[in-house]
């Protein structure tokens, strides 16, 4: 169900994004007719790219309403790294998916063999850059850690 958007709308990109993703997931819901089909290579790697474009997104929202609103700030952060560890777990799945016209035990990461090809940025040369931003912000401990932080003020 779409969002009523105010007249003066002032995050319009960041509305159109999530109107995209709300799309795409309804495409593939009525897909059900047909036999599932798995999801491939090229939509993880579309769909890291979102996320690690979020993740710097929340990692500018956090770092900007950590001083005046400490508590906010804290749970901002802890938002960051749960998305953090979501990308990450795309990326792994996205190296358990068997590559196009490869066989499965040659599963390494290969960016000439990726996707889109070899560009400057594949899926795992957007992963360690992201990788080393989140590394600079964030504890081992914190990125390996279970939730942490989370409180409910939403009634049921």
């Amino acid at each position: 169900m779409p969002y009523p958007s105010p007249s003066n709308d002032a995050h319009p990109y960041l509305r159109a994004a999530s109107a995209g993703v709300r799309h795409h997931t309804r495409s593939l819901a009525e897909r059900t007719a047909r036999p599932r089909e798995a999801v491939d290579r090229v939509h993880l790697d579309v769909l890291h790219a979102h996320l690690t474009a979020l993740h710097r997104l929340l990692d500018h929202l956090t770092e900007s309403t950590r001083p005046p609103y400490p508590a906010a700030g804290r749970q901002l952060a802890i938002a960051r790294t749960r998305l953090w560890q979501t990308a990450g777990a795309l990326h792994e799945a996205f190296h358990l998916l068997p590559a196009p016209h490869r066989n499965t035990d040659e599963e390494e990461c290969h960016p000439d063999l990726l996707p889109e090809g070899p560009p400057l940025m594949t899926i795992c040369r957007r992963h360690l850059a992201s990788g080393h931003a989140v590394r600079r912000r964030t504890t081992p401990t914190d990125l390996k850690g279970p939730p942490h932080g989370h409180t409910t003020h939403c009634v049921t």
